[in-house]
């Protein structure tokens, strides 16, 4: 009899046990395969039902199915670049819209493994308690600040150092590093958040072979806060263009200007071995590591009193320079013939549009290395015509072969088999603009006293107009103006 009742409870006790969420996912694939939800839900019930035979029973198991498969699980975020197993280098995603507010992210990946990683960003040591409270972007989706306040708890925002199309640069203080470092926060805008994240992946492809950190900014970090992509990078000083307006404009000494020539030129060899083009190269996207300067006299200006401040001229203490804005960098590419470069750098066949490649580079530094010694950019115009127009001028006819390959937006450009300059002028300044510029041995003669025979020599060859005819960056820095013995201040 006991043993009868034993069984009996034992029956009971397993009949009244509730179902687990894995005990009900054979039923899950009575309906095409599909996980639970409102409409497969009654057909899922009946099944229930029918196993246990009576209706009372089958009302408290749907009850305890519903809880057992209701998803209480935090929201997943997408998979980011920071996910990645030890030992492996975060590597930057495009497309990544992840929003929240996070910090120092990238220090948590390397040392766990990426099933030990959290299913959302909200978790203690990710999310941040310590921040300013919400604001909205301004109108052009530039993030809003103000002095002191954190971006994310690792960084306290000093100042602004710039702004451009891309967002704005800060100053802050890292407190993990205790070092000020330049953050460049993105605008809160798609187009401008996935020229951020392509920028992040080279930045990490030339940190992983620049070891030295000599050529290129280096990236010390990135993360996602409210909707703007942050790129941490170490604190250089000014940039050349930057240098040269607090200076008015006055030249650099010749001896100066070949040591920066040098390293910009390691710089585009160094990319152009990794098939990255730069293809944005000028004043401003090259910065001097150190802010500190002297004070010499400017005997160019000698007719000023040694009283006047602007009597003197600033001479950077350290020639070391490096290369930043990588956001243009595109790998190399055949037919690319979109238009690339500022303006004043822009290469004749970024203009003519028969394609472009990695001479597009070496054009720029010619024109960089013209503004260094005389103080003026070599191209000042807003328009191609005239652009091609000043070409002209100071380094002589387009080759007919360039000419006959323009493409359909440089057609109205030519005329006869020529440049329609100045009958396809747009004012009398314009040609006015044009004829006023000298050639180029000319130039350089009127600003370098010494060396000057190699430097034209050098420029004719960065500056030619075939750009299969055009040096390459490690030819030229076989050049005399570089490799010979010169007397160095720098």
């Amino acid at each position: 009899m006991a043993e009868t009742m034993a069984k009996m409870e034992s029956r009971k006790e397993k009949h009244n046990k509730p179902y687990k969420f894995t005990q009900l996912m054979p039923m899950y694939s009575l309906v095409a395969g599909k996980p639970l939800n409102s409409s497969n839900f009654s057909r899922n019930a009946c099944s229930i039902s029918r196993i246990h035979r009576t209706e009372k029973n089958s009302e408290m198991e749907m009850e305890r199915v519903t809880e057992l498969t209701m998803d209480r699980r935090p929201r997943k975020r997408p998979r980011l670049g920071w996910d990645v197993l030890p030992g492996e280098s975060p590597k930057a995603q495009l497309g990544l819209f992840c929003g929240q507010e996070i910090g120092n992210v990238t220090s948590h990946a390397p040392s766990r493994a990426t099933s030990d990683l959290p299913s959302s960003l909200f978790v203690k040591d990710l999310a941040r308690n310590d921040s300013p409270p919400w604001r909205e972007d301004d109108k052009d989706g530039h993030y809003k600040f103000e002095l002191g306040e954190n971006l994310t708890s690792r960084y306290k925002i000093h100042g602004k150092m710039g702004e451009g199309t891309f967002g704005q640069v800060l100053e802050c203080w890292d407190k993990e590093r205790k070092e000020m470092v330049a953050i460049k926060v993105v605008r809160g805008i798609r187009k401008y958040r996935e020229a951020a994240m392509f920028e992040v992946d080279v930045l990490q492809q030339l940190g992983r072979h620049d070891m030295g950190g000599n050529r290129c900014v280096q990236l010390r970090n990135w993360f996602d806060y409210r909707n703007h992509i942050c790129i941490v990078f170490e604190k250089l000083g000014p940039s050349l263009y930057d240098f040269l307006r607090k200076n008015n404009y006055r030249s650099f000494p010749i001896d100066l200007v070949r040591e920066i020539g040098r390293q910009l030129l390691e710089c585009v060899a160094f990319m152009h071995d990794m098939q990255l083009i730069h293809t944005d190269l000028k004043p401003e996207n090259i910065l001097l590591v150190s802010s500190e300067y002297i004070k010499v006299p400017d005997y160019k200006g000698s007719s000023r009193s040694p009283k006047n401040a602007s009597y003197y001229k600033r001479i950077p203490k350290s020639s070391a320079i490096k290369v930043i804005d990588f956001g243009s960098t595109t790998y190399e590419k055949p037919d690319q013939t979109y238009t690339v470069s500022t303006r004043h750098y822009r290469a004749p066949e970024v203009i003519l549009g028969p394609g472009w490649s990695y001479p597009c580079d070496i054009w720029s530094v010619g024109c960089i290395l013209v503004e260094l010694f005389s103080g003026e950019a070599l191209f000042q115009t807003h328009e191609n015509l005239e652009h091609l127009a000043m070409m002209e001028r100071v380094l002589g006819p387009l080759p007919q072969h360039m000419l006959q390959r323009a493409d359909r937006r440089a057609e109205k450009y030519i005329r006869k088999g020529r440049l329609d300059w100045p009958e396809g002028a747009t004012s009398r300044d314009s040609i006015k603009a044009v004829l006023k510029l000298p050639r180029l041995q000319n130039l350089v003669m009127q600003h370098v006293d010494h060396s000057a025979g190699d430097l034209i020599h050098l420029l004719q060859g960065l500056l030619r107009y075939d750009p299969s005819e055009r040096l390459a960056a490690r030819e030229a820095l076989r050049h005399p103006f570089f490799t010979k013995d010169h007397l160095r201040r720098f």
